[in-house]
């Protein structure tokens, strides 16, 4: 797949390269990880949190969750909104709420993602919490003793994140690596290429070093030609580097002995070759005498990984997307019936200017308007909103049943896809896609037409 271009990067000028490693370098099996995590969390719920046994029978369904929705806590409603931070679908828990409620909720309010009463679904990670959430609050309203819907948000999340903190999770993936990850060789072969070309590599990662070592055991040597095992290609290695922290608060970093795993305290400047625990992205750049724009990074995670980094340092930013694979091969397939869309768009507002016209004559020019000719047009238009329906029917039947499509709201830009335009430098569905472009590239992002540059 491309590499999508959001802002000039010339990747001569990238000296170091750092990555993310879950859902970055280790791609995830994500369906069948998200159901595991869902069953998981269902029996933690009721084991730490005392919820109705009843909640284990709940079946998983992929589709209920796109990335990039959002919570509202206080109304226990998922969310999908627009770039300008309008909301455009809403389901109360799993059900759809019609457009008329939801206007009479959200009509005049604008979703703001730093409101306390806001949580984001930003991640693959985040697919499980948001049908969880969802069916809770379906079984809270059917009269099952449950916490408010808010409390409810914080509490699934809290056990979903038990259930990555405590083993529940990597200890099942660890026992069954095939069954949850996707191995890639074309990984290990972009990331030999980069370091022929001279840059150095990092990996960055939340994920503690036994997981690490184990998933880049499975996924990276077993594939690498230059080199005998991953340790050998990476200048520096860091885990538990607690993002988005990591880039800002100034935590002291630990050293690990990748022999046995144990950790010292470490003070003094870091040093290639070692694999270190916690630390600050601004010690790591002024150790490693390397000036901000000089360091790529690449993650999954829209804030973690990308907008926390913009926010802090002058690193460059590329957003690894997964969801784009299908993204953009629905996208291909429904260019046909958008283009009969856009014609018949076209149609409908030639007709709607003829109306005007005529109401103009009558206003300004007191002419005698055509009735005829009004009725005529008006059930035209009626004609072309009934195919324009059909064809959106059409349409729709792309993308996901629930939600459409993840980076678009209606005919705007999703706030997810805004997210991505804003702080990510490039994009791309995985890693591997980096194999179509030099090491030298200089990415340019295409002109982007305004409203005002389109002619007829």
């Amino acid at each position: 797949m491309s590499i999508y271009v959001n802002r000039i990067l010339n990747m001569k000028k990238i000296k170091a390269i750092g990555f993310d490693m879950d859902y970055t370098l280790v791609r995830y099996k994500t369906e069948h990880f998200e159901k595991f995590t869902h069953e998981q969390v269902l029996k933690k719920l009721v084991q730490v949190k005392n919820y109705p046994p009843e909640i284990q029978n709940l079946k998983f369904d992929f589709q209920k969750v796109i990335q990039g929705l959002v919570i509202d806590k206080k109304r226990g409603n998922l969310l999908k909104v627009s770039r300008f931070g309008k909301v455009k679908v809403c389901y109360h828990g799993t059900k759809l709420m019609d457009f008329k409620q939801q206007q009479k909720i959200y009509g005049n309010r604008v979703i703001d993602l730093s409101d306390e009463w806001v949580q984001s679904l930003d991640t693959s990670f985040s697919t499980s919490n948001g049908i969880l959430y969802a069916q809770l609050v379906d079984m809270k309203d059917e009269g099952f003793e449950m916490p408010n819907y808010s409390v409810l948000a914080d509490e699934v999340r809290e056990v979903l994140d038990l259930a990555h903190s405590d083993g529940t999770l990597k200890d099942e993936v660890r026992k069954n690596l095939d069954d949850f990850i996707v191995k890639d060789p074309k990984v290990a072969e972009v990331l030999e290429r980069l370091k022929r070309y001279g840059k150095k590599l990092w990996v960055i990662t939340n994920s503690d070093y036994k997981y690490t070592r184990l998933l880049l055991d499975a996924t990276i040597t077993p594939f690498l030609k230059d080199h005998k095992c991953w340790t050998e290609l990476f200048n520096i290695t860091i885990t538990l580097s607690s993002k988005p922290r990591f880039f800002t608060n100034k935590n002291s970093f630990l050293k690990i002995d990748p022999s046995t795993g144990l950790m010292s305290n470490f003070e003094g400047k870091i040093e290639e070759g070692e694999i270190y625990q916690g630390g600050f992205a601004g010690k790591l750049q002024e150790d490693l005498g390397l000036e901000g724009d000089e360091i790529l990074y690449l993650g999954d995670h829209i804030y973690g990984d990308v907008v926390s980094i913009k926010k802090t340092f002058n690193w460059r930013t590329a957003l690894v997307l997964e969801p784009l694979i299908e993204e953009v091969e629905a996208a291909k397939k429904s260019q046909r019936i958008q283009s009969e869309i856009d014609l018949l768009m076209d149609a409908k507002e030639n007709l709607e200017r003829e109306l005007n016209d005529m109401d103009a004559q009558k206003h300004e020019k007191h002419a005698k308007p055509n009735r005829d000719q009004i009725n005529k047009l008006f059930a035209e238009i009626d004609k072309i909103n009934t195919q324009i329906s059909d064809k959106l029917g059409l349409y729709k039947e792309f993308y996901n049943p629930y939600w459409g499509e993840m980076m678009r709201a209606g005919q705007e830009e999703s706030r997810f896809a805004d997210q991505v335009e804003k702080y990510a430098c490039i994009y791309m569905a995985k890693v591997s896609d980096l194999l179509e472009y030099s090491p030298k590239t200089y990415f340019r992002p295409r002109k982007r037409m305004l409203p005002h540059e389109f002619f007829e």
